[in-house]
């Protein structure tokens, strides 16, 4: 059983007990009807309390059984309603700490609530695509006001339970307790003083029968279309919100159930639904390595070292300062070191300027935070973090220092982004206490983190910089070693059909227009001029050493002899106008890639979208296949939390491999064979990997 029944001399309690947040599986389903049943068979009981055991009262549906017959099997969440709704004995929610989704539905359900101050309220199923479908748009409108339950809804945002119990007018909670601790015995005597009330077979109150409307009704809701309109265009869940919730004002209750049911089970086959879905699990399953048990002892983080104030070392310092860590920062000059901090300073400005950060939050942080030039000083660090020059000469340096320096026990990680990290490793006499870090800029914003296990990185070390990720808010994922890891290994391949896309007739615009339509934040173009046009230049360089026999467009490399480094100096692909990022279109580089074009003897053709959107995003999908043959990344969904959280994929399409899957791998193998017959592209490199190829013959998907 999933809850627990206990009898409180004339009160029946039924505690959800399904760690970690008493999601609604089956199982709970099952045991909150059969105590219902209990109760109700008890002469002696006068009212029931349901409530959560641990640090939630339910956190809606259980993940768990996304996707199974087990979610749907009945008792569904709906008929649990109905029966705690039909109880001829009243029922209290006692609500505390998270009631989210279901279990905010399931508390609706309840003839009487009382919530514990800083408990987290929301209906938060417009962010996995859906709209709550178990009575959510219908109640939550009668209980707390038409306005402020449609913003809960189309947000999915959380919000304090002492703040929605200030509203006037609301109808959600009965009573607030004094505190956390209190609400059990609170509880327990406002389920005897109702009891007591309806001891004589009265009526008990339902959420269902309160009035809702809104004064200004059909205004109202085509304002909140118009809004909605313009905050989500990619995704249909918010519309449906406002439907559903007018359907609530406009309708009987039963007639707005069925409304709302229809919209949600409408929304559940949607593309984008299925691809948030899957990026809701994707992300949670991406922080389990396999060999790796999550009851491994981890090793204490208490204080961080940095080595660089440069753009990353100061925005890696940051997330660490953030979280109340102290940090201290190692730089080979003092004026490198008040650069690097001044910038530091001028970010957590900006957010106190804007209201994001209170001042005093801001001196808190920047209290923590140390600088030194001298190895000597970082030798009580838990964990060490390199944020110098790509080079591995560099890194050889700073590593002999560090091993010299740092305590027995220090994780020492690198942020490199392409080099070996078995090989920065060989440079200590501790390879198994070094680990790859490699955060993404702005480092302070960006949420991936990739965390490159090398052959000798030991499994405390990787628990250990796994739950680190999570308490600086990252979203981590795990890489093994190769050149570029997953993001960047993958962004070359796109990096080159761009560069094949301009030698064939495209202009830079029309390629970052095609792409960004897609949905991609930013168009590889403009990618390039944002992070500089010289650093892909430099690594061509070492491509074209390592490599000779790999096709690349040489375009790229004309327009860096020509100094075009992007942003940084206000030209690039495009140009850029001090202060602004707006990406104006360059008569002379358009004509540089014409001429290039002519000095090749190639006759440029008009290029499709499709074919654009394809070929870039193909080149991702193929080179995925290699990097999960090959054991780099642990799986398929992993790599789409990489590209999502930092590479600006589209969200609504759920990462490269899961649009792959999406568009069937049959027709993604189709259209690999039809670009290996360009004569100006990669041939090679077009033919579908060996996983794509087994999963077509096998009828399979890669997050199937």
């Amino acid at each position: 059983m999933s809850a627990d029944y206990q009898v409180h001399a004339d009160v029946a309690v039924i505690t959800l007990n399904n760690p970690p947040v008493n999601g609604l599986g089956f199982a709970t389903r099952q045991a909150i009807v059969a105590g219902l049943e209990q109760a109700q068979a008890d002469a002696a009981v006068k009212a029931i309390v349901i409530t959560g055991a641990g640090k939630a009262f339910s956190g809606g549906a259980d993940i768990r059984e996304f996707g199974s017959p087990k979610a749907l099997a009945e008792p569904n969440l709906l008929s649990v309603i109905a029966a705690v709704e039909r109880c001829r004995k009243p029922v209290v929610a006692a609500i505390h700490s998270v009631c989210m989704g279901g279990g905010l539905e399931l508390a609706l359900g309840c003839h009487y609530r009382i919530a514990a101050p800083g408990c987290s309220v929301a209906l938060p199923e417009v962010k996995i695509g859906l709209i709550p479908g178990a009575g959510g748009t219908q109640r939550l409108p009668r209980a707390l006001g038409v306005e402020a339950a449609l913003n809960m809804i189309v947000s999915g945002e959380a919000i304090k339970s002492e703040m929605l119990a200030q509203l006037p007018g609301q109808k959600l909670f009965d009573k607030l307790s004094a505190s956390p601790e209190s609400l059990a015995q609170e509880a327990l005597a406002l389920a005897r003083e109702v009891g007591a009330k309806h001891a004589d077979g009265s009526a008990l109150p339902l959420v269902r029968l309160l009035p809702c409307q809104h004064k200004d009704g059909d205004a109202y809701f085509q304002f909140a279309r118009n809004m909605v309109k313009g905050m989500s265009k990619h995704f249909p869940a918010p519309a449906k919100c406002v439907d559903a919730v007018e359907a609530a004002t406009k309708q009987p209750f039963d007639k707005g159930m069925a409304t709302e049911r229809e919209l949600f089970i409408n929304l559940m086959w949607t593309a984008e639904s299925r691809a948030l879905r899957h990026l809701f699990m994707a992300e949670r399953a991406a922080s389990k390595i396999p060999d790796v048990a999550e009851d491994t002892p981890k090793r204490k983080i208490e204080r961080v070292a940095v080595i660089g104030a440069g753009t990353m070392g100061g925005g890696i310092s940051m997330n660490f300062l953030n979280a109340g860590i102290p940090v201290t920062i190692l730089e080979m000059s003092q004026e490198a070191i008040d650069r690097g901090v001044g910038v530091m300073r001028k970010n957590y400005e900006a957010q106190v300027k804007k209201g994001k950060l209170k001042q005093d939050k801001y001196e808190q942080r920047m209290a923590l935070l140390t600088t030194t030039t001298s190895y000597d000083d970082l030798k009580d660090a838990d964990l060490v973090i390199e944020a110098v020059f790509e080079e591995l000469g560099v890194k050889e340096k700073v590593f002999r220092q560090l091993d010299a320096v740092m305590k027995p026990g220090a994780i020492l990680a690198s942020n490199t982004s392409t080099l070996d990290v078995d090989k920065i490793a060989a440079f200590t006499q501790r390879p198994q206490d070094v680990v790859g870090l490699h955060f993404f800029s702005p480092a302070n914003v960006m949420k991936l983190l990739e965390v490159v296990r090398g052959a000798k990185t030991a499994k405390d070390v990787m628990a250990t910089v796994m739950a680190v990720a999570k308490t600086i808010k990252k979203v981590a994922v795990v890489s093994g070693v190769c050149d570029g890891f997953i993001g960047n290994r993958m962004i070359e391949q796109y990096g080159r059909q761009a560069g094949f896309l301009l030698d064939e007739g495209c202009t830079p615009a029309q390629v970052d227009r095609a792409i960004e339509k897609f949905g991609f934040a930013m168009g590889p173009f403009r990618m390039g001029d944002l992070a500089g046009n010289d650093i892909g230049w430099a690594i061509r360089k070492r491509r074209y050493q390592e490599k000779p026999d790999m096709k690349y467009s040489k375009t790229a490399d004309l327009l860096c002899e020509r100094g075009r480094f992007g942003q940084k100096v206000g030209k690039g692909w495009y140009d850029y106008v001090p202060g602004k990022r707006d990406a104006i279109p360059n008569a002379e580089v358009e004509q540089m890639i014409a001429d290039h074009r002519q000095a090749l003897g190639i006759k440029p053709r008009k290029i499709s979208d499709e074919e654009i959107v394809q070929r870039l995003v193909y080149s991702l999908v193929n080179e995925a296949a290699h990097i999960l043959e090959e054991g780099i990344a642990n799986k398929a969904s992993d790599i789409d939390v990489v590209y999502i959280f930092g590479y600006g994929f589209p969200v609504h399409r759920g990462g490269p491999l899961c649009y792959a899957d999406e568009q069937g791998l049959f027709n993604v193998a189709q259209a690999m064979k039809r670009f290996a017959l360009n004569p100006l592209d990669d041939a090679k490199f077009w033919e579908p990997a060996p996983l794509i190829q087994r999963l077509v013959a096998e009828g399979k998907t890669f997050n199937g």
